[in-house]
Order: structure tokens, then C-alpha cells, then sequence
């Protein structure tokens, strides 16, 4: 199994077709939604749902099952059912403070061990969908070393400030930019934000490419077709696999020679250049494995 997660791919957790065609489309990672995506009148049937379809037809990439929030009636029976079905992590929405993460890190532990499951084997990517949530990113990101991940829940953070939404999402760009450098900052994952006009192709792919910009290495998604344009956008392309071969190439010479000068077509190459290179390396071998 591959370690990107170039895309989270949402299904509703209380749609059994969906959830059977899921793992064809190719994401990196399928979030099973227990959450946004199911009435409150089919919680406890798309929890069973759920247990049931992962016991007898787990798919062969990342898992994330996005359980209810803290303030609901939900929340610990979603952590005690979905723990010992062991996703690679579990997704909380309306994270606001670090107490949030640590509330779900002793709760996941206390299952876990209930399960002899090894303690920090599930790991929490946190959404962040309010002012209050986006002002304490980096603490949030750092509140515990089982966060994977942090990410923009947009549509609710428009709501909480008041926002109009725009073709161009220029009014949610600061808290994008606040959450990738915080999840940079605590050295996790920023997972960009759900671009919902799945019709959109040309708005969606310009989108994803001015999240790569800011610095996400991921992002959430909600239809099948979206799938194929992420992973386009964040796989390295031929020219930066070759530029980046030719780096490494000087510096392993460099260091071959005990050169402290790095030096390419006429060029020096300082540490994060290396550093970059070495990246883009690691990648592309995962997007050529994963295929």
C-alpha cells in the first residue's frame, strides 16, 4: 500500500452502493462519512453499515472514517465501533483547540487497548471549520503525535464568519494559507478544502493547483471525477523527475569529491534545492508504484 494521500475521497456512509464502487475511482485514501453525509435519522444504521462492510470487503488503500462531532450524541459510540476495525485514522470535524485532539487521543487509546490494538496506531486528521478553529490551527496540529492531517472545512467556516462564497474562494484564502502553515509548522499533512462544484472541471484543476502553490500535498474530495484530476496536479511530471535525477546526480558527485560547491549547468545547488529534489524523487516512485 502506497503512502500518498493526494486525495481523500468522501463516501456516504449510509450508501452501500457507493461504498462498493468506491475503491475503483483510485484515491489514495476513502473517508467513509458517518457525519455531513448521513441524516440524523441514519447514524446508527451507517455506523453498523460501516463495521459490517470493512469486516467483509476492506479496500486495498488508506482508510479514514469521519465520525460525528464532540457536542453529539454520536461521538464515542463512532470511536469505540470504528477503533477496532483499525482505519489508518479517524477524522474529526469541527476541531477548534487542542483539547478537541487530546479528548479523541484518550478516547482512541482507551479502545484501542480494549482491542489489543498497539497504542498511536490510529491516527486523527483534524477539520477545521470555525474562526476560533483556524485561529488555534497550529495548536490543533500539534496537540498530539497521532495527527496525520489538518484541513479547511470551508462551507461551515463561511457560515461561522459570515462569508460570501465566491467562484474563487478568495475570502476563505487567508485560513487556507494559516492552516497549511500551521500543519507545516507542527510538520503534518494540510489536506485542502472540498471544492464542491464537482462540474466545474477547468475551476476545479485551477484550484487544486493554487492549493499546491500554498503548500497542500493533498485534498479532500466528493465525486469520482475529481480523482484523476488531483492526482495529475500533484504528481511530479517528467521535466521535474529529470531536473530533479540531475540534482542528486551533482550532489552525490559533490559529496563523492568532498566538494563543498554544488554546482549544475553553471548553477549552485544549496540544501533545500537537494532537499526538494529528494522529495520529488520519493514521490514520483510512490505515484509510479500506486500507477
Amino acid at each position: 500500500m502506497n503512502s500518498l494521500y493526494r486525495t481523500m475521497f468522501f463516501v456516504p456512509g449510509n450508501a452501500p452502493g457507493k461504498m462498493t464502487k468506491a475503491a475503483i475511482y483510485g484515491a489514495d485514501c476513502i473517508i467513509y462519512d458517518l457525519e455531513d453525509a448521513v441524516s440524523i435519522h441514519e447514524k446508527d444504521a451507517a455506523r453498523d453499515l460501516v463495521r459490517h462492510f470493512l469486516m467483509e470487503h476492506r479496500p486495498d488503500c488508506r482508510i479514514g472514517i469521519r465520525i460525528n462531532a464532540q457536542d453529539t450524541s454520536y461521538y464515542d459510540e463512532d470511536v469505540k465501533t470504528m477503533v477496532p476495525l483499525k482505519p489508518d485514522f479517524l477524522r474529526l470535524p469541527k476541531s477548534e483547540t487542542a483539547a478537541d485532539i487530546k479528548n479523541l487521543d484518550a478516547l482512541i487509546t482507551t479502545y484501542e487497548q480494549e482491542a489489543n490494538i498497539p497504542t498511536g496506531t490510529i491516527k486523527i486528521v483534524a477539520t477545521i471549520e470555525t474562526a476560533l478553529g483556524v485561529y488555534n490551527a497550529f495548536q490543533i496540529a500539534s496537540a498530539s503525535k497521532r495527527v496525520l492531517a489538518i484541513g479547511l472545512g470551508s462551507e461551515d467556516f463561511r457560515v461561522d464568519m459570515h462569508m460570501d462564497r465566491t467562484d474563487d474562494g478568495q475570502e476563505i484564502l487567508f485560513a487556507r494559507n494559516l492552516i497549511s502553515l500551521a500543519a507545516h509548522a507542527a510538520s503534518v499533512m494540510p489536506i485542502d478544502y472540498v471544492y464542491s462544484n464537482f462540474k466545474n472541471a477547468g475551476g476545479f484543476t485551477a484550484d487544486v493547483t493554487f492549493g499546491k502553490m500554498l503548500g497542500f500535498m493533498g485534498k479532500s474530495v466528493i465525486h469520482p471525477n475529481q480523482i484523476p484530476l488531483v492526482h495529475a496536479v500533484y504528481s511530479p511530471t517528467d521535466k521535474e523527475i529529470e531536473e530533479a535525477e540531475k540534482v542528486m546526480a551533482a550532489y552525490k558527485t559533490a559529496m563523492a569529491n568532498a566538494s563543498g560547491v554544488i554546482a549544475l549547468d553553471g548553477k549552485m545547488i544549496d540544501k533545500p534545492i537537494v532537499t526538494r529534489a529528494k522529495v520529488t524523487l520519493a514521490y514520483a516512485g510512490e505515484t509510479r508504484r500506486k500507477g
